[in-house]
């Protein structure tokens, strides 16, 4: 009966689409995203000078609206080459390929490399909004998006194998209001992470980018009764 009521308010969705992704893919192929970083620094020294951003930059967009190709979302940002592919044997598939795409992202006076991608499971959010036979509000897509990135928060802070190597970028989409939002989402992390002191200087006296959101506002949005609740007769 439990299970029936958390599948008819679909409080399961976003917790089991964050475990997949953490499990089939950045538990993959995060532990080596460092050396194909490094074996892309030695070959353009000038790129990478600041190995604080060697992570995975992973875009989550509360409006669940992902772009395939991140150039048409912001100018700003120009893919400049592929790194190092991974290949691993997958579910049957001999050479399962794992790659990532790094971007230059467009300052005022400068270019930053860094490698960037979308959650992709929020695309299945985005699709089951729209279709018949899940109907989700774009209230119920919003929470299962805040609800998607708590737990993805939650999965990768326990994650010894992926310690250092992910940045988790929460934003509100503002979508054609302003022209470089994304780029600017990007560079604000990209320089907190090479400018430690400076960031948090910043962020006591001024504050975060208008789009951002962090945990704590999350927690806020979200409450307690919205939370996948385990299935185990001992919890009672």
């Amino acid at each position: 009966e439990i299970s029936e009521m958390s599948e008819r308010s679909k409080q399961n969705v976003a917790h089991g689409l964050a475990w997949s992704y953490y499990v089939g893919y950045l538990k993959l192929v995060l532990p080596r995203l460092k050396k194909s970083m490094e074996e892309f620094s030695r070959a353009n020294p000038n790129a990478l000078a600041c190995r604080e951003t060697w992570k995975l930059h992973i875009l989550l967009p509360l409006s669940c609206d992902v772009y395939d190709e991140l150039e048409k979302a912001d100018s700003n940002i120009q893919y400049v080459t592929d790194l190092t592919e991974t290949t691993l044997p997958r579910g049957g598939i001999k050479k399962r390929v794992y790659k990532h795409s790094l971007y230059a992202i467009k300052d005022v006076d400068k270019l930053w490399h860094c490698a960037v991608e979308y959650a992709t499971p929020l695309q299945t959010l985005y699709a089951m909004s729209h279709d018949e036979c899940s109907a989700f509000s774009r209230e119920e897509r919003l929470e299962q998006a805040m609800l998607f990135y708590r737990t993805l928060e939650e999965i990768l802070r326990s994650s010894k194998e992926c310690t250092g190597t992910y940045r988790l970028i929460v934003y509100k989409d503002l979508g054609k209001a302003e022209t470089h939002f994304l780029s600017r989402e990007i560079l604000w992390h990209l320089r907190q992470q090479c400018h430690e002191e400076y960031a948090m200087y910043e962020e006591n006296h001024s504050h975060n980018p208008s789009t951002s959101l962090n945990s704590t506002e999350l927690d806020l949005q979200i409450s307690e009764s919205g939370l996948p609740r385990p299935l185990r007769s001992d919890c009672f």
